[in-house]
Formats: structure tokens, sequence, C-alpha cells
């Protein structure tokens, strides 16, 4: 991946001329010669002070001092007078007492679509990259697209430095009867040769949604194949679809919202059966064990079936996410009927809960992951929505700790990525928040973001929410077609 470009302007340490804070955060500026901004190539980054969350020990620590390398990656944790050269140009964040420096969010069902207008939806790529990088989230997997096309272009974007917002892994389009256009008469060759296409194009992982066994097990090979990894929306078995327990047996990486498996009649829908079963029921242990047998990681998206019915605890609004669409989309918006209540999704939402405290009690904890799951019709986004995530864990009833596990390693694991981003560790990249408080107390703390790094590059969370405030979704009816496009 390529070096993005400073949103702020570059930091040295070398000699303390003036002085700014962001959010708290105290850093120095300037050559200590000239009073200019230095080069971009040589820069070191450190941060001091304050806590560091240790995810993988799932502790606070006392931070021992972050250096990063001028290449973005985190060089050594410690001093860095024991660390760096004298003749180093450095650039430095110093914590406060009660801020936490904790690594960024991996959001593994990142949806960029959203339906303003309802006319279906449609991949926004420019002002919802800033929201997920101002909260925090560093890496997004789309979880299925739309018009991959549009999110190969903001990859592209992203990686040459010309946009801010978190790496993006794209999924490609949906391999199911979710794709737009897609064949249900595909053969197997024609499937595998439909993936070489895409990686081609750059695509690694994949998502199957609505895809019947005949798709599915040719798909997952070939992207075996290919070194990437499936995920898949699936359902109970019947009416064309693939049950959990034998997408497992085909060798999928990872399953999207519900175990599924036994406990599921394939003559019914999945959800209104899942929202009855019995967790201490033989046919849920089944399904429980062949995830557990097989390391297959559950993304449990827990908040995405409230963003169809009646509001719950957590589901409220500590920035103004409204006023980041166009005035003409919050009309839209105020013209709807009144949020009402929906048995199937409101019952799904507490099902999701204790299923996966009991798949976590089991010992699941190391294959659950955090997923979004939120095409946004104009109330919440997907940013903010990884927060909301994070608390409907430990609503659930599962510690502080796991659930920030959840949105960082088991993230990178999930994805193969372990050794490149997830954890505060030497030789990964420079992907780190800095939010005020301690998580392990109170969950709610990761939405106080106070600074964002990502790949070494320092951006201000309230600067990239400025930009898109206002700005989404179309100004009025003539642009119901295109305000996506750019």
């Amino acid at each position: 991946m390529a070096p993005r470009q400073f949103f702020f302007r570059r930091l040295s340490t070398l000699v303390l001329v003036s002085l700014f804070t962001v959010g708290g955060l105290v850093a120095c500026n300037s050559d200590p010669e000239t009073g200019t901004d230095t080069a971009a190539g040589g820069e070191w980054l450190t941060l001091e002070g304050g806590w560091l969350l240790d995810v993988v020990a799932g502790e606070r620590i006392p931070n021992p001092g972050v250096i990063v390398s001028p290449d973005g990656r985190i060089q050594a944790l410690g001093s860095p007078d024991e660390h760096l050269e004298a003749d180093a140009q450095v650039r430095s964040l110093v914590l406060e007492e009660d801020q936490t420096l904790m690594p960024g969010i991996i959001d593994l069902h990142a949806h960029h679509n959203m339906n303003l207008t309802g006319e279906g939806r449609v991949e926004e790529t420019r002002y919802n990259p800033l929201i997920f990088l101002a909260n925090g989230v560093t890496t997004t997997f789309p979880g299925g697209e739309y018009e991959p096309e549009l999110l190969l272009t903001l990859r592209d974007r992203l990686e040459a430095g010309e946009w801010d917002g978190p790496r993006l892994i794209p999924s490609g389009p949906y391999y199911g009867r979710t794709r737009p256009d897609w064949d249900p008469e595909m053969t197997p060759d024609e499937v595998r040769a439909d993936v070489d296409y895409w990686v081609d194009r750059g695509v690694n992982h994949f998502k199957a949604k609505g895809a019947a066994p005949e798709h599915l097990a040719p798909l997952i090979e070939r992207v075996h194949e290919h070194g990437g990894t499936v995920t898949g929306h699936l359902d109970s078995g019947g009416r064309g679809s693939t049950n959990s327990a034998d997408a497992i047996a085909m060798g999928i990486d990872r399953v999207e919202h519900i175990l599924g498996g036994p406990v599921l009649d394939p003559e019914q829908g999945a959800y209104p059966v899942w929202n009855q079963v019995d967790t201490t029921d033989a046919a849920f242990r089944e399904i429980v064990d062949l995830f557990l047998d097989n390391e297959v990681y559950f993304n449990a998206t827990i908040t995405a079936p409230i963003y169809l019915t009646e509001l719950e605890e957590g589901f409220d609004y500590w920035e103004d996410e409204p006023g980041f669409f166009t005035p003409y989309v919050q009309e839209l918006v105020a013209e709807r009927e009144e949020r009402t209540r929906r048995d199937l999704m409101s019952e799904l939402y507490q099902a999701m809960k204790r299923t996966t405290l009991s798949f976590y009690n089991a010992g699941g904890g190391h294959l659950i992951t955090l997923g979004t799951d939120n095409p946004s019709q104009g109330e919440f986004l997907g940013g903010f929505s990884a927060h909301r995530e994070l608390h409907a864990f430990t609503l659930a009833g599962i510690p502080e700790a796991s659930a920030l596990r959840f949105a960082t390693i088991n993230g990178a694991r999930a994805l193969g990525m372990e050794d490149e981003i997830g954890s505060i560790e030497p030789g990964k990249w420079a992907d780190l928040v800095i939010i005020q408080g301690d998580p392990l107390d109170d969950i709610r703390n990761t939405r106080n973001v106070e600074a964002v790094v990502l790949e070494g590059t320092i951006y201000d969370p309230q600067e990239l929410l400025d930009r898109a405030r206002g700005q989404i979704g179309p100004t009025g009816p003539a642009e119901h077609d295109d305000w996506y496009i750019w």
C-alpha cells in the first residue's frame, strides 16, 4: 500500500518551537532551523504518555511509548531515546493522563452503500470513508458490493493518497441472489472464472449471499486457491439456499449474522426459527462445535436488525449524524412514517445478543468479529455504528476487553492480516486511535475519538467530520440518479 498524504501539517520534536493541541494532545511543530514543516520522507512519529490498550492481553497499561518509522509501521515500543538516533527527524504526540492509545477498529461488514431516496442502494464512496476514519475505523471490508467498480476506484484513490479514509479491503460483487446481475444458471466453471476475473482486479476476499450449494462450493474452492477468504450470509438450506453446517463442510471461512446450522428448519426462513432458538439445545451445541472445530469466524452484526425496527439502548446520537446528510435528505427522512416496531427484527436483535453470548461462553471468543452492516437510510452511519456494535457486545454480557478484541485482532486474523494490523506491535502498520477515557471501564469511551493515525498519518477526527457535514445524498429530485458518482 502506498504511503498516504498527511492531513495535518507534519510535526517534529527535535526543538520545541511552537505548540498546538488536538483534542488535548500536545504536538510540536516545525523544523528546528527554518521553522517550516519538515520533509515527508524521513520523519519518525512517537506517541508518548497516557495509556496503551493491549488488546491481546486485554489490559490497559501505561503507554511505554510507540515509535513509528517513516514508512508508517511501528518500529518499537519504548523510549525514543533508546530507539532513535540523536539526529532523527521526529514528530511527537503526547497523550493526556486519561487518554488511551488503542489499535484501529476493523469493520468486517462496513457497507458503503445507502438507500436515501427509497429507490434502492447505491455505493456512497466520498463521505462515508471520512466518517469511518473519524470514528477510528482504520480497515473496512464492505461485505458485498452492489457496484464493485466504484469501490475499486475508491480503493485506488485511498492508496494513491488522493482521498482520505480507512484501508479498504474490497469484497467485490455478491455471489448469490443478492447480486443485481446474478445468473442462477451459472455453472461451477463460470463461478471459478468469475472469481479469477475479480482476483485480477485486486479482490481477494469475497461474500456470498443467497448462494446455492452448487455455487458456494466452487466459490470457496477457487478463492482458497487464490489465497483469499469467503464469508457468507446464509439461510436455512431450503429454497436454493445454503445452511451454515453445509457451508462449513465446504470450507467457508466466516459466517455473518447467525450461527444457523441444524437449529434451522429448511422448510422455513432462517430468522423466525433462530429467534426462538434454545441455546441449551443439542442442535445449538452442534453448530457451535462445528464453528469451534473448524475455526470458522462469526461476524455477529448484533445491531444490524435495529436499523429496521424500533430503537434500543445504545442508539443515541453523541454526534449530529442526521446533519451529515443534505438538507433535502433530512427532509425526506422527516416525511417518512414514524419508526415502529417490527417484531421479527426486534426479536432477532435479542436472539443475536443471547446466542452470541452463548457462543462466547462456549469458547468462541477468539472467532467473533465486529461488523456493522448498516446500509444507511439517512439516520445512522456505519462509522458511528462501530461504537454501537461494541456497546451491544457488552449489553449482551460480554466483557469489554473481549469486545475490543473482536473489533481489532480478531478481525485481522479473520482476514489473514494479523501480521499487519489489529494490535499495537512492532512490525505492524501504525493504525492507532487515541480516545479519551478507559474503554475497559466503559466501552462507550471508544466514542471519544481525539485523533486517528493510519499508517503513520495523523488525522483530526473533527476536521474529517466537518468535510462531510451536510454533504451526503442528493440536494434535490434532479440528483436522484447520480448524486453518488464522483
